[in-house]
C-alpha cells in the first residue's frame, strides 16, 4: 500500500520506556523477542498497516533511542511509514505526554498502544478509530471478564486477604489497548492530571478529567505479554499465523 493510499487522520504513541519487571531479567520488555523479532517491531508493524494511522511515535528508553531507531529503519515490516522514536520520561504518564509532542501536526485523533500487546488485529486499530471520528472523546477495546471477581481488604498478619464482596461480572470488562482519544481532550487530560496522578490508563486521565469513554470490541489476540507464560502463548500465535499465512 503506497503513502497517498492512507487516510492520514491519526497518530499513534507506542510507550515503550519501561523494563517490565514481571517478564524477568534482561532487556526492556518491548525488546524481547518474538519469533525473533521485538515486540516493539511487531507492535509498530500492525499500526503502520493501518490505513488509519499516518505516524507512529515510539517513545523508548533514553539511552536506548539511537539502538532503536535504527533498529525500525531497519525493519521492512515499517519501511516507508512515518515513524519517530523520542526519549521517555520517568513513568508511563510523563512517556505519553512527550509522545504528544511528537504527533503530527494534522493529527487529530491519537491513539496510545502498549508495545506488549505485539499482535493486535488491525481491525481493532481502525475499530478504535473509527469510534472516535463517529464523535467519543476516548475509546478502550475491551473483553468480557469470564473470571469471577473478587474485591479484597488488606492481607491480615498470615498474608490472607479478606474478601469484601464479589462484583457483577456482567457489567466488567477487561480493557486492551490501542486506545484513542481526540488529541484535543487527551492533552488536557493530561494536563488537568498533573504528574503521577493515580491511574493505569490514559482512558482514565480522561475519566477523571470528565471526558466520555466509551467501549468498542477488543480481541482475544491483543492480550498484554506480562509474564513469562504470557510470551510463551504469544509465539505459538505468531507461529499459528506464519503457518496460516503460508509463512
Amino acid at each position: 500500500m503506497s503513502m497517498k493510499e492512507r487516510n492520514l487522520n491519526a497518530s499513534a504513541i507506542v510507550p515503550a520506556a519501561g523494563r517490565g519487571e514481571r517478564l524477568g531479567p534482561g532487556a526492556p520488555k518491548a525488546l524481547r523477542t518474538l519469533g525473533g523479532v521485538p515486540m516493539l517491531v511487531h507492535a509498530v508493524r500492525a499500526l503502520c498497516r493501518a490505513r488509519s494511522i499516518g505516524r507512529v511515535v515510539v517513545v523508548a528508553p533514553p539511552e536506548e533511542v539511537a539502538d532503536v531507531r535504527a533498529m525500525l529503519d531497519a525493519d521492512r515490516g515499517v519501511e516507508g511509514a512515518d515513524v519517530r522514536v523520542v526519549p521517555g520520561g520517568a513513568d508511563r504518564q510523563e512517556s505519553v505526554r512527550l509522545g504528544l509532542d511528537a504527533v503530527a501536526d494534522d493529527s487529530e485523533i491519537v491513539l496510545v498502544h502498549d508495545a506488549a500487546r505485539p499482535l493486535v488485529p488491525i481491525g481493532v486499530i481502525e475499530s478504535v478509530v473509527a469510534a472516535v471520528a463517529a464523535g467519543a472523546d476516548a475509546v478502550v477495546p475491551v473483553l468480557p471478564v469470564t473470571d469471577t471477581v473478587k474485591r479484597v481488604g488488606p492481607a491480615d498478619a498470615d498474608g490472607a486477604e479478606p474478601v469484601l464482596d464479589t462484583p457483577d461480572r456482567s457489567v466488567l470488562r477487561a480493557v486492551q489497548t490501542p486506545q484513542g482519544f481526540r488529541r484535543a481532550v487527551l492533552e488536557k487530560a493530561h494536563r488537568e492530571a498533573g504528574p503521577g496522578a493515580p491511574i493505569t490508563d490514559d482512558a482514565g486521565l480522561v475519566e477523571l478529567a470528565g471526558g466520555r469513554v466509551v467501549a468498542v470490541r477488543g480481541h482475544e489476540h491483543a492480550f498484554k505479554v506480562t509474564r513469562p507464560l504470557d510470551l510463551v502463548f504469544a509465539e505459538a500465535l505468531l507461529a499459528h499465523r506464519s503457518v496460516a499465512d503460508g509463512f
